[in-house]
């Protein structure tokens, strides 16, 4: 195991502040490169990402988003959905209820991890109203989002969230 990668675990954290600077289209290529390397549930992949430059639809997606503001003063905005029909044509509710979600999730994750390893930050907003960011975005039937990703050069420092110890959340049966 590399400890880049769990110094990454560790030291990524939820951006709400962004430098102005502009994210090469090349970098935001392998964040959702990254994604699409995620495992899925039968490797169906049900994801589908909608990368956001435009300014106007930036806004109407902070709006979207309850009014969270930072969505829109990211440079670039990447929404992960997912298409839980395809999970359900070979899980029936399980795929469509719980894998189609897992296997978006891990596609975020992917991107939230990427993303630090190219010096950016990113939040990952899950508060907002599906169906405005479906009409904002002009989605197909079918297709649900799942996550709001604001990406841009952090304009601040965080400090490390307050964890649970291990203690209170392993359980170990031998």
């Amino acid at each position: 195991m590399t400890e880049d990668v769990i110094e990454a675990i560790l030291e990524r954290r939820s951006i709400r502040r962004f430098k102005p600077d502009p994210v090469p289209h090349a970098t935001v290529g392998r964040l959702v490169d990254a994604a699409r390397w995620a495992p899925s549930a039968g490797n169906i992949q049900p994801w589908r990402f909608y990368v956001i430059y435009n300014e106007s639809k930036k806004k109407e997606l902070a709006s979207a988003a309850l009014g969270q503001r930072f969505v829109s003063e990211a440079p670039v905005v990447i929404v992960v959905c997912v298409q839980p029909e395809m999970s359900a044509s070979r899980y029936r509710d399980r795929g469509r209820n719980l894998y189609a979600i897992q296997d978006s999730a891990a596609a975020v994750q992917n991107i939230l991890i990427a993303a630090h390893g190219y010096g950016l930050g990113t939040c990952w907003v899950g508060a907002f109203d599906d169906q405005q960011v479906m009409e904002v975005l002009d989605m197909p039937r079918g297709m649900v989002p799942v996550a709001i990703i604001p990406v841009g050069y952090p304009a601040e420092e965080c400090r490390p969230p307050a964890r649970r110890p291990v203690e209170d959340i392993v359980h170990v049966i031998e």
